[in-house]
């Protein structure tokens, strides 16, 4: 039987125990989780608590010397990055000038600078048997309602316009309202929960954003400002359409749509039979409404699919492509879209272009 291969979480938060860990459960067959790092040793004790009832092997790392042991670890192959948004795209860094493949949280940077940082060092970093992956974890682009409605939208014609509408809920309720790192920057909850909607967009419309125009407020005093955006966008095909985001509302609502010649292809974030998922929704030219429910999946499904790349990279080398939907490029034209609505209404509404990368 093959040897499994090692790996390391680094951080031990909200998401670490609450999600990461029940979803590497769901694949615990197909790799051995080595270890679990935090700052802390109370954090990372904490973590490996709760990691133990499904990975009884896992150790504690923390602190400077826990990195360096983790970094020299040559059993090691792969990394899941899940710490603080200014602080992953360095620790990433030197995970993959040590040789080790990294899964790294979203957002991929906090800002377009860090991104062409970090791409430049990335492209710099050579190790046997070849460069390491660097994925960025947004399940939205492994989720199955926006692998289908992206076929769906193929069938509806010429796009004529697209709407993205985001009501959220992050109020003191929710487990990250609290959280310090989104509270840091400007725009740290726009840019945190954003870049999932952003990724819906861009999976679904198949093309990017090009420009944008925007005019942000600040309304809840709880939240950092802005805490709300709204931003009419071009795509490359030449079709327009708006992007509207409230961070914190009292009646949470977040749907995608894209109005075609021939149709209307809808997808909405609910909850059937108990299940949290997404409805895909196909509006016909003759009146006619055909629905699909997708219950959640994509994070369970990216984790699983790096665990694979991972394998395969490190038996073939530089000849192994990894899955481009979790390449830290696709990650970082998140955040660029983002940047530019941010930076446009910082001076009023101006236009801007997004950052290619």
């Amino acid at each position: 039987m093959a040897t499994l291969p090692q790996i390391a979480v680094l951080g031990a938060g909200i998401f670490v125990k609450t999600q990461y860990i029940p979803r590497l459960a769901e694949i615990s067959h197909l790799f051995c989780l080595k270890y679990i790092w935090s700052r802390s040793e109370e954090s990372s004790r904490r973590a490996v608590e709760i990691a133990k009832q499904h990975f009884p092997g896992v150790e504690c790392k923390w602190g400077d010397q826990g990195l360096n042991d983790i970094m020299q670890d040559s059993s090691l192959i792969g990394t899941a990055v899940v710490l603080a948004g200014q602080v992953q795209v360095d620790i990433s860094l030197k995970l993959l000038k040590a040789g080790k493949h990294v899964i790294q949280e979203k957002p991929a940077a906090t800002s377009i600078p860090e991104i062409e940082t970090a791409l430049a060092s990335y492209k710099s970093v050579s190790t046997n048997p070849g460069q390491p992956i660097w994925a960025v974890a947004e399940n939205y682009r492994f989720e199955p309602a926006f692998v289908e409605s992206k076929k769906l939208v193929a069938g509806v014609g010429d796009m004529m316009n697209v709407q993205v509408i985001i009501e959220g809920s992050m109020n003191s309720s929710n487990p990250y309202f609290s959280s310090s790192w989104r509270r840091n920057f400007e725009g740290g909850f726009i840019l945190d929960m954003g870049v999932h909607f952003i990724a819906g967009l861009r999976m679904i419309v198949g093309c990017e954003v090009t420009s944008v125009s925007a005019i942000t407020s600040h309304i809840d005093r709880t939240l950092p400002p802005p805490d709300i955006i709204s931003s009419n966008f071009k795509l490359e095909n030449g079709c327009s359409g708006v992007f509207v985001m409230v961070v914190s509302s009292s009646s949470p609502k977040i749907i995608w749509r894209v109005v075609g010649s021939k149709g209307t292809v809808q997808v909405e974030r609910g909850k059937v039979d108990g299940k949290h998922g997404y409805l895909v929704s196909l509006y016909s030219a003759d009146g006619q409404c055909k629905s699909t429910f997708h219950p959640f999946c994509g994070v369970h499904e990216e984790l699983k699919i790096f665990i694979h790349d991972i394998v395969q990279a490190n038996l073939k080398g530089n000849g192994y492509e990894a899955e481009p939907r979790s390449s830290f490029v696709e990650g970082a034209r998140d955040v660029a879209v983002l940047e530019a609505m941010l930076e446009s209404g910082s001076k009023g509404g101006t236009l801007v272009n997004v950052k290619k990368f």
